[in-house]
């Protein structure tokens, strides 16, 4: 999900065939038709309470065994729908619950560049009240990834959605106006020793309006709203707390959190977020982290991953990329693509459509709310075409939700794929696995091509991409790394 926080330089380098010639990728990647539809049966048959209980004996034990320093640490990650049985009748449900999450995410984010460009439309009252979007909520949750961390002292456990998008991490805080419903108990600050309130003047307060909220004062504490897109809010006390986690049993102390007593919208199932943009006031920018990384598993996988903070979380091998920034738009990763190849092809697109030096939104995002990338529609309709092209030789089926190219795969137990690959300076190249561009959509064997063309100049790279990939982020060298197979 969204909302809280993620200076000008591009480097713009044109792809030579001499230099696209000396790399040589696949033309092809095979796809296991069988295993994917068996993942599809799986996950609606996932017991959450019997998982839960084993990744707590997993993190006893990981305690017992290991000695981490506060520099380094890390949490373990869960795919949303691991944690909340699905009560959808059959996958094809699940994936139209799925793709309506995912429009709204990416609304929150498009909303969100239009509200920077334009300067906001929302204003503190001047009572020091604030004041903000009303609505009734969305009914579905968002965030596809969930991270467990412990929450005051002695911690309690909550589930916070992982989110580059966002500045400010937050969670539903007793007592409730409205809260939403959550996966086990909402925070009581009164049980936690090292619950802290901060005063109006301060400047983390001060800050939260570069984190894509507001301030205001009540009983001379500071207090907050964070709005989406899409509707969606949360309003409470800004806090001090102290955060743990299990994964590597560190505990950080004065972190800066929301406490929200009225949440509204996209986050069903989560306790809030956890949030990992640029800005001064998200989790990696508190805790001083020069390298982070995640990586994320397969959706319909009962198995964990995880997010690494230190040196740790960097690997060597890291295909690399420039990390770039955009000034009006500080909170997002911004990524140095410079080109897309099908089938070990470069496709012919104009170099305008990766450069973020423009007046209006434009580049590349890395996002971890976002599940299907989405693309400049010139750069949409150019990869699609070519993909089509290369699988003349497999059934079509009808387009489903917001995909318009699929297949019929139900008499395959495999098949061969062109291949997609991501493009950077330097020639370098990160050659996509074939079940990050075909995914099924059923459980009757049609798989469709993951990508959607986007409303805006603005292209996502979603989570689906980057599964079992780890992407890592260095604020000191500004690289983006991708280490395929290092979850």
């Amino acid at each position: 999900m969204a909302k809280a926080g993620f200076g000008f330089c591009f480097i713009l380098v044109s792809f030579a065939s001499s230099v696209f010639s000396r790399v040589i990728l696949p033309e092809s990647t095979i796809l296991d038709v069988s295993d994917s539809i068996q993942k599809t049966i799986d996950v609606l048959s996932i017991n959450p309470d019997l998982l839960q209980e084993e990744q707590e004996h997993d993190n006893e034990e990981e305690r017992s065994d290991s000695d981490f320093s506060s520099s380094s640490f890390s949490v373990k990650l869960q795919s949303r729908d691991t944690l909340l049985k699905p009560t959808h009748k059959d996958y094809k449900a699940l994936t139209i619950d799925r793709l309506e999450r995912d429009s709204a995410r990416v609304k929150s984010i498009t909303s969100k560049l239009d509200l920077a460009s334009t300067d906001g439309i929302l204003k503190p009252r001047q009572n020091g009240d604030i004041a903000g979007p009303v609505s009734s909520g969305v009914k579905h949750g968002s965030g596809e990834y969930f991270a467990r961390v412990g929450v005051g002292s002695p911690p309690k456990p909550q589930y916070l959605i992982l989110d580059s998008g966002s500045d400010m991490t937050w969670l539903q805080c007793a007592p409730c106006m409205k809260c939403y419903n959550q996966t086990g108990p909402i925070f009581e600050p009164s049980y936690s020793s090292s619950f802290s309130n901060i005063s109006c003047g301060t400047q983390p307060c001060r800050s939260l309006s570069d984190s894509g909220g507001l301030s205001g004062c009540s009983n001379k504490t500071c207090r907050y709203l964070a709005f989406y897109g899409d509707g969606s809010y949360t309003v409470g006390e800004f806090v001090t707390e102290t955060l743990t986690f299990d994964n590597s049993h560190t505990s950080l102390e004065n972190i800066y959190i929301g406490c929200g007593h009225d949440n509204r919208g996209l986050f069903t199932g989560a306790a809030g977020l956890l949030a990992l943009g640029r800005g001064s006031l998200s989790f990696p920018s508190q805790v001083n982290a020069v390298v982070f990384s995640y990586c994320l598993v397969d959706r319909d996988s009962t198995f964990s991953s995880d997010l690494q903070f230190g040196s740790v979380a960097e690997p060597a091998d890291a295909i690399t990329s420039p990390l770039l920034s955009h000034p009006l738009y500080p909170t997002f990763y911004y990524v140095g693509l410079t080109g897309i190849s099908v089938g070990g092809q470069l496709l012919n697109l104009p170099q305008s459509v990766f450069d973020i030096n423009s007046s209006i939104p434009s580049g590349v995002i890395v996002d971890t709310g976002t599940a299907i990338t989405r693309l400049r529609a010139d750069v949409y309709l150019a990869l699609r075409d070519a993909f089509v092209k290369a699988t003349h030789n497999l059934t079509s089926a009808s387009g489903f939700a917001l995909f318009d190219t699929c297949y019929d795969l139900s008499l395959e137990t495999s098949v061969s794929v062109p291949s997609v690959a991501f493009w950077f300076p330097g020639g370098k190249s990160l050659v996509l696995p074939a079940k990050n561009c075909l995914v099924p959509v059923d459980d009757k064997k049609t798989f469709c091509f993951a990508f959607a063309p986007s409303n805006s100049a603005v292209s996502i790279i979603g989570n689906l991409q980057q599964q079992g990939i780890r992407v890592s982020f260095n604020m000191a060298t500004s690289v983006v790394g991708f280490s395929p197979n290092r979850c």
